[in-house]
Formats: structure tokens, C-alpha cells, sequence
């Protein structure tokens, strides 16, 4: 399975997630909940570990870690899209039905994630 070509989708998706952190951190910034401490260490710290595991998951004796730590970051990232959902200000312009359909497809990641344990 994991020569599948599907498989390389998963890891450039979270490198590219996660340069894009450094690029636009603005779009980050903006979505922090108020009551986390030190946003720009936060979105810096999110977008290293994005790229981290992406990159572990491609290495076979990393894999399994990797995949575990993309569950437990996709499990925090919820927080984010939970608390997008609190408030107008707080969707950062994104219509509450994209923002609905983000649950969902956290876990939908997180299985795909775990398909290649």
C-alpha cells in the first residue's frame, strides 16, 4: 500500500501545510484562540511539526511515530476549527458550512493517517 501514489499525496500535503505557515502566517495568526499564549511561537511550532511528520512518515522506521503524531496534531488542530466556529470574528470570513465540513474531514484524515500503520 504504501507505494501507492496516494501515500506520497499524504506527506506533500503536510510539508506544503506547513510552509505555508512561514509563508502566510498572517491566515494563522488570525484563526488563534484568544486564550492560547505566544500565537506567532504557536503557528511557528504547528508548521515545524507539520513538516516534521510529513517528511517522518515517508521513512520507514519513522513511519509508524509519524502517523501517530499526525493524529495527535490533527486532534489539537480541532481545537482551531471548534473555535472558529464560536464566533463571527473568530471564522476569520469563512462560511460556517466550510467551517461545519472541517470536522468531518479532520477525522477523515485522521483514518487515512492511520491506514498506513
Amino acid at each position: 500500500m504504501n507505494s501507492s501514489w496516494l501515500f506520497y499525496v499524504m506527506p506533500t500535503m503536510y510539508v506544503l501545510a506547513g510552509m505555508m505557515h512561514f509563508i502566510k502566517p498572517k491566515q494563522y495568526l488570525r484563526i488563534m484562540p484568544r486564550y492560547l499564549p505566544n500565537h506567532k511561537l504557536l503557528v511557528n511550532l504547528s508548521g515545524i511539526t507539520e513538516i516534521v511528520l510529513g517528511v517522518a512518515i515517508c521513512i520507514p522506521i519513522l513511519k509508524a511515530v509519524a502517523v501517530y503524531g499526525i493524529i495527535a496534531m490533527l486532534i489539537v488542530f480541532l481545537l482551531i476549527h471548534f473555535y472558529m466556529l464560536s464566533g463571527e470574528k473568530e471564522s476569520a470570513g469563512i462560511p460556517k458550512w466550510i467551517l461545519i465540513i472541517r470536522i468531518p474531514l479532520q477525522f477523515g484524515l485522521m483514518y487515512w493517517a492511520w491506514w498506513y500503520l
